[in-house]
């Protein structure tokens, strides 16, 4: 709460790449119901693709991973749970479609808070509880050495601290002098401050994010996963949080780093949906955009297995199949043997339908 305590103390104008990518966002948000009329089959199809990549992304960010090949069925069916990742993948996504399906009537409070923990920490015994013992943030090196990254607040100070949390931004809410988009990323940078639970912190943050979202008008994560975009700028992600948390505790701390970061996703992630929905041909071609997509997005050499992280539905052989397409129209080309060959795009490439 030490952002907001700042911002509602004193609030100026925002920097200069802040307004920009506000002004950017504003207009995407105006587009937004233009493209949302599309077809729906299209839409459904990049909702479930979203929801399946924000469930893997956001958990696989904090260390936690299944089976690709059970991707699918922990996300859309019911499968049993083989082990506390797979719990875990499974609470995301309900937790996720709680945010999706009552939106702007759930509210941005402790109870919501603790609600979202308690999903996806699932039967573990302090779901939905806040941290007993105080614990920093540690970062570990390749070495084996070890630093403390950021002290975060004791267990006896964070309940206070989390409802001091949700007061100032509701009062900010409502007197309207921050920028919704500013307001919410300032949010999030306190709660991972505060660091309220012993395990799981990341993921509530990025499912408060998306409910902010929602809150301020801004839907895109319905169609685009937030989280695949913060996964995939990790490094950005955990270099910007370390830059504003400094100073934080005394309320000397710059938040507009990370505070960028966070609009810098929001914008990633509305020219993602608008060119998808400018790609996807029909319900038939919707996996073979998917893998496109994910092509022309990579940088390098890549693999089939690269691809499978970018698009968790689409099955290895579907995605063997279109590189043999693509390879018979030399738009790519094969840099090995194997399964684990590496792939790159030559300069015939070409995002588009393979047929």
């Amino acid at each position: 709460m030490m952002t907001l305590h700042l911002f509602s103390q004193k609030f100026e104008l925002v920097p200069a790449p802040a307004a920009w990518y506000l002004a950017e966002l504003g207009e995407a948000r105006g587009r937004q119901e233009l493209f949302t009329r599309q077809s729906p089959q299209r839409l459904k199809r990049l909702i479930e693709h979203a929801l399946i990549e924000s469930a893997v992304s956001s958990n696989r960010i904090e260390g936690v991973e299944v089976e690709q090949s059970r991707v699918a069925t922990l996300v859309f069916g019911k499968p049993i749970l083989r082990d506390r990742d797979e719990e875990e993948v499974r609470g995301y996504k309900e937790a996720l479609n709680l945010i999706h399906e009552q939106g702007v009537n759930l509210p941005v409070s402790e109870e919501t808070m603790l609600l979202l923990h308690h999903m996806t920490r699932g039967e573990i015994w302090d779901a939905g509880q806040y941290k007993e013992k105080d614990g920093d943030i540690i970062e570990t090196y390749p070495d084996g050495r070890s630093r403390i990254r950021f002290k975060t607040v004791s267990a006896a100070e964070t309940p206070a601290r989390i409802r001091e949390l949700a007061e100032l931004y509701d009062a900010a809410v409502k007197e309207r002098r921050i920028p919704p988009l500013v307001l919410m990323a300032a949010f999030n940078l306190d709660f991972l401050c505060i660091h309220p639970f012993r395990d799981g912190n990341g993921r509530v943050s990025r499912l408060l994010l998306l409910l902010q979202c929602y809150h301020s008008g801004y839907e895109v994560g319905r169609y685009i996963s937030l989280e695949r975009l913060i996964e995939q700028n990790k490094e950005r992600y955990y270099e910007t949080l370390e830059q504003s948390s400094q100073g934080w505790h005394e309320g000397r701390h710059d938040p507009w780093p990370y505070i960028l970061f966070i609009l810098y996703i929001l914008k990633n992630a509305y020219r993602e949906f608008e060119e998808r929905l400018g790609t996807l041909q029909s319900p038939k071609g919707e996996k073979t955009s998917l893998i496109l997509h994910a092509i022309d997005k990579a940088k390098g050499a890549f693999s089939v297995s690269d691809l499978q992280n970018q698009c968790p539905d689409v099955s290895v052989d579907m995605i063997r199949r279109v590189f043999k397409i693509l390879r018979s129209k030399g738009r790519v080309e094969c840099l090995g043997r194997g399964q684990n060959a590496k792939w790159r795009k030559t300069e015939k490439w070409e995002l588009g339908n393979t047929e």
